[in-house]
């Protein structure tokens, strides 16, 4: 009766014990076993005692007695909250910042300090404050650079020594109170103004003066273009006074052969049977018969035409009229169009050199051709014209009629 119930517990303990040992084998391995992942370090313990570091992978551990403290290694980022500040010159600004650390030694990061993500925030937040202090409110909005460059300096000596070094601090935004920011938006504004009104006046001063170059150099032009046109009109009347002299030294020598055949004919018209001719009227028979076809008049000494005299001559610049007429030509063949093209690239601010305009008139006054300046008439200069003689002639030969 009672060896029956005993072997019935004994047949159930031991599978449970079994089961039991392997449950216990199972947790022992699983405490001894530990992987660290690559990018991380973990403290060890043992008894609350201080190993070791271990390493990235599979490392064994003794089991149950054991803690593991795990330290990332990689760049980690610590937003630092926002900081209320008052600057030297006594302006309230609120300031944040973002520092990048890396764990450099896990020991000390584990030894030296409880918890260096927290100590490194505060010990940024205290000298964000401090640096901004120490600064005025200009050069807390323009010198990023330098406030990021003292509190990183700041904080390398104690994250030193946690094993922690602060690779970045950047200040992201540095904003003053309400009050500041209106006013230094009416200082800008204010300064923009201002700005503007000196760029204003200086376009309108270099626009008059550039309007006044136009104008000066185009004046310029035009008073040597009616220069030019002035010399051109005095050689041309000076040429075409010429060309009347000539022409009525011509007709005057074939005006006075018709009147003298006009004579002759009132002569032979007369009763008398007896007249006298002057040297002269034989004279005009024999210019007469020059000038008629096929004649048998022999040639005499004729009544030659009056020549101009010397001074005259060059007055009139006779001697000179083929050297006159290629300096018309030449003038007359003024480059127009460059003119007009100096001109318009005046007027568009080109690059055109403006010169004194005594210098371009003096240069002008160099180039020009010698102008008469006196018109001298056939006969003006005290000499005898044909149709004087003429008129002696058949003076003569009434005279003798009679």
């Amino acid at each position: 009766m009672v060896s029956g119930p005993v072997s019935l517990q004994l047949g159930l303990g031991i599978p449970t014990i079994g089961l039991l040992v392997l449950l216990l084998a199972v947790v022992t391995v699983y405490q001894m076993v530990e992987i660290v992942d690559a990018y991380e370090k973990e403290a060890l313990t043992v008894f609350g005692e201080y190993r070791k570091l271990l390493e990235p992978g599979i490392n064994f551990i003794p089991p149950f007695v054991s803690r593991t403290y795990p330290f990332d290694m990689r760049t980690q980022t610590l937003d630092v909250p926002r900081q209320e500040a008052i600057t030297r010159d006594n302006s309230p600004v609120t300031a944040d910042a973002v520092v990048y650390i890396k764990v450099m030694d896990a020991k000390k990061a584990f030894l030296e300090v409880d918890d260096y993500k927290r100590a490194v925030s505060n010990l940024a937040q205290t000298t964000l404050r401090a640096v901004i202090g120490d600064m005025e409110l200009d050069d807390t909005l323009n010198k990023r650079q330098e406030i990021n460059g003292r509190i990183r300096r700041e904080l390398d000596e104690p994250t030193d020594e946690w094993g922690v070094r602060v690779e970045s601090v950047e200040v992201r935004e540095v904003n003053p109170s309400k009050d500041v920011q209106q006013a230094m938006e009416q200082q800008t504004s204010a300064e923009r103004r201002r700005r503007a009104m000196i760029l204003e006046a200086q376009g309108e001063r270099r626009s008059a003066v550039e309007e006044a170059e136009g104008e000066k150099q185009s004046n310029i032009i035009r008073a040597q273009g009616e220069k030019q046109s002035q010399i051109l009109e005095a050689q041309g009347d000076a040429i075409s006074t010429v060309l009347r002299a000539k022409s009525a030294e011509s007709m005057g020598e074939r005006a006075i052969i018709e009147r003298g055949m006009e004579s002759l004919e009132t002569i032979g018209e007369g009763e008398s049977t007896t007249f006298v001719l002057p040297q002269e009227l034989t004279s005009l028979l024999g210019r007469y018969g020059r000038q008629l076809t096929d004649s048998d008049v022999q040639e005499s000494a004729g009544l030659d035409s009056l020549e101009f005299d010397a001074e005259t001559r060059e007055l009139l610049g006779l001697d000179d009229i083929e050297e006159i007429l290629g300096q018309i030509d030449a003038a007359t063949e003024m480059d127009v169009e460059e003119l007009e093209q100096e001109a318009e690239a005046i007027k568009q601010g080109g690059g055109v050199d403006i010169q004194n305009p005594d210098e371009v008139v003096e240069d002008v006054d160099h180039g020009e051709a010698t102008v008469p300046e006196t018109d001298v008439a056939p006969g003006t200069d005290g000499a005898p014209v044909d149709g004087d003689e003429g008129t002696d002639d058949e003076r003569a030969v009434e005279t003798e009629k009679e």
